[in-house]
């Protein structure tokens, strides 16, 4: 299954778990995994705390701190430092599947990370039959 993630900034987490949940719940499987996978060099998967918008703030600005945007790089895009952020989050998560539920903490939720926006991304989401 594919979503489609349209985003409206440069550096921006938009929250996927209830698209991915759907997913699951759609597809029947009641234990097991999904995997959720994004194709692009320059966006990431994560999962971290949803309930309060601050903690996704604070992640990028952290982020921004890691990575420098104005390093001299030597790719051509001007975009290495997406290519970095992306590397260090990681293009995919695992999550477990229990009774047709993502097994995901309380405040936890599902982000794809865009680090080269804005556009419209694609998001893979496999799910696997225990």
């Amino acid at each position: 299954m594919e979503l489609n993630v349209k985003t409206s900034k440069r550096n921006e987490l938009v929250d996927i778990t209830s698209e991915v949940q759907k997913t699951v719940s759609g597809s029947g499987v009641k234990d097991g995994v999904c995997v959720v996978y994004c194709p692009h060099t320059t966006g990431a998967i994560t999962i971290n705390e949803g309930a309060d918008p601050d903690v996704v703030f604070d992640i990028l600005m952290g982020m921004s701190k890691i990575v420098d945007s104005n390093w001299p790089y030597r790719h051509g895009e001007g975009n290495s430092d997406a290519h970095l952020k992306s590397s260090i989050v990681g293009c995919s998560k695992t999550v477990i599947i229990e009774n047709g539920k993502l097994r995901i903490g309380t405040w936890q939720h599902i982000f794809f990370c865009e680090f080269d926006g804005p556009r419209t991304r694609t998001v893979h989401v496999k799910v696997i039959k225990e």
